[in-house]
């Protein structure tokens, strides 16, 4: 793999909680190598107000923050992605878009934090241990060793990555 940023696609269904937290921890803690970018099969129109805080608890800029469909990644002139991870159970069973490229693909399901219900407080508690099961294998993957890795090795880190249980990072983002 090239030595640059490398381009990643965050998929789910709504773009409204998983994968908006996923793109902003992959810009985070990638440090430059990765760009990421998030969509949804079925993108909700709205950006979940809990979500957001923990963006901003990051300090990532959420003012471009929006959900938005993979149709605009879809589109012959679209930046070719790299990667291409899923991150809910509804878009692992989804047919993914056909994106520009070859990107390798993986599934990392976590369950989804906005169909919680209950009081903010819980619903805050809810999103931030979601959080921050993204933040670890975020970590796992933008930690890899990507320009001595062959394509198939990791294309196979990258789902040991979703296989593994998802657990919560102590890092205090």
């Amino acid at each position: 793999m090239r030595d640059k940023s490398y381009p990643v696609l965050i998929l789910c269904t709504g773009n409204s909680s998983r994968s908006i937290m996923a793109e902003a921890l992959f810009n985070v803690l990638g440090k430059g190598k990765f760009r990421a970018y998030s969509t949804g099969s079925h993108a909700s129109g709205a950006v979940n107000s809990f979500a957001i805080e923990r963006c901003e608890a990051l300090e990532y800029d959420t003012s471009h923050m929006r959900s938005k469909g993979s149709d605009e990644y879809a589109t012959p002139d679209a930046l070719p992605m790299d990667f291409v991870i899923t991150v809910c159970d509804q878009a692992a069973g989804e047919v993914c878009p056909i994106l520009p490229g070859k990107p390798m693909t993986a599934h990392w399901g976590f369950e989804d934090p906005a169909a919680f219900e209950g009081r903010d407080e819980d619903k805050r508690n809810v999103f931030t241990k979601v959080y921050r099961q993204i933040m670890s294998r975020a970590s796992q993957f933008v930690n890899l060793p990507l320009h001595v890795l062959n394509s198939n090795a990791i294309q196979h880190e990258m789902r040991a990555i979703g296989e593994r249980p998802a657990e919560e990072s102590n890092e205090q983002y």
